[in-house]
């Protein structure tokens, strides 16, 4: 991976990151396709209508779902379904956590039941990097201990001093494997944990990024914390983090999330909300969302949003998106969700203009100047 700091604006960076299969621009945002597909849409929508460089796989769905091995079978991620450009696959650890009722973090590893079938099974720091090699993601992420907050002080010192002992087991495995010719077109991210805990923050950041792990990402965010506490603990973490590698912030989040963000420093973001807000209605625009359902749009002959050049944009009005929704039309789930990530996209494309231009602060105003 190939990974070049371009301009700042203030704290808030463009850059460029280059994988085996495609060349990424930063900020970027990674739309979610949690099980090798972005809800609504196929890899055509993702490659040639979005354009998007790089979106997201789990771990822990392809895993039980259809399988790390059959991918292998099938040629892997990119061979499987057909998206060529980069896959990051994040490991599974949050997911083993969120969807069993018995997840158990244990020194060695996480033990879960299968939200399937019930099936039990145990990640270990080893494990999910021998499932991502198999997926053949460009980016893979290393299993951490993640804490939902509020937590107690003691556990979240676990869940850092875990990490961080998983983290060296990881990248000294990543590395052995890649001597032997194994998972040689990959890169390996490590994650910070720590809570909003900023000393934690400190020592989670300074242990994880003396380890040569290609990049970094911020975990453990997102997770019933205020937003306030969310960035001020992004805004603490990355002082931590070298300026020379990318930095990804997991999980977050709305359009303000990402340009707050921006602005301390990150380069990547995902989340599922634009793609599952889409599903229920809700939509993004340049002067905040709307829910289309409403009743005052079945009327309503301008776009979605005036500013936005993206196909739904471009040939539908407000009033027709009202009808396929209340009339449960599939199109609409398609149509919403372009519309959505489009916006995000977009919203990125635009935010590493102004930085390159070195106006962010003047890009991040009218941002929320249009939203009052």
């Amino acid at each position: 991976m190939e990974f070049k700091l371009e301009a700042q604006s203030g704290k808030a960076r463009a850059s460029t990151i280059v994988t085996k299969h495609s060349t990424i621009q930063t900020p970027v945002f990674m739309p979610v396709g949690t099980v090798g597909s972005v809800k609504a849409l196929d890899m055509q929508d993702m490659d040639e209508v979005l354009g998007a460089n790089i979106i997201l796989a789990n771990t822990y769905h392809m895993y039980l779902r259809p399988g790390d091995e059959i991918v292998a079978k099938m040629g892997k991620l990119h061979n499987f379904t057909t998206y060529p450009k980069s896959f990051l696959t994040d490991s599974g650890g949050f997911q083993a956590f969120s969807l069993s009722d018995n997840s158990k973090p244990k020194e060695d590893g996480i033990e879960f039941k299968s939200h399937i079938d019930g099936s039990k099974h145990f990640f270990t720091p080893k494990k999910v990097i021998d499932i991502q090699t198999n997926l053949g993601s460009d980016i893979m992420m290393i299993l951490d201990d993640l804490v939902a907050l509020p937590a107690t002080q003691e556990r979240i010192k676990t869940s850092i001093e875990r990490t961080t002992r998983w983290a060296t087991e990881s990248i000294e495995y990543f590395r052995s494997q890649q001597e032997k010719g194994i998972c040689c077109d990959q890169n390996i991210f490590a994650i910070i944990q720590g809570g909003t805990d900023k000393a934690f923050r400190a020592k989670s950041a300074t242990e994880l990024c003396a380890l040569p792990y290609d990049g970094f990402a911020i975990g453990g965010l997102s997770v019933g914390e205020t937003n306030q506490d969310m960035y001020d603990t992004v805004e603490h973490t990355v002082q931590y983090m070298p300026e020379d590698k990318p930095r990804y912030l997991m999980g977050v989040g709305t359009p303000e999330d990402l340009i707050e963000n921006i602005d301390r420093g990150v380069d990547m973001f995902d989340c599922v909300m634009p793609t599952r807000n889409a599903r229920n209605g809700t939509l993004f625009t340049s002067f905040g969302k709307i829910n289309i359902r409403g009743a005052k749009f079945k009327e309503d002959n301008s776009p979605i949003d005036p500013e936005c050049e993206c196909l739904t944009c471009k040939r539908y009005t407000r009033a027709y998106m009202n009808h396929l929704v209340r009339a449960k039309e599939l199109s609409f789930f398609r149509l919403a969700t372009i519309h959505n990530l489009h916006y995000y996209l977009n919203l990125m494309k635009e935010a590493r203009t102004a930085i390159l231009e070195d106006r962010f602060s003047e890009f991040k105003s009218e941002f929320y100047k249009k939203r009052a």
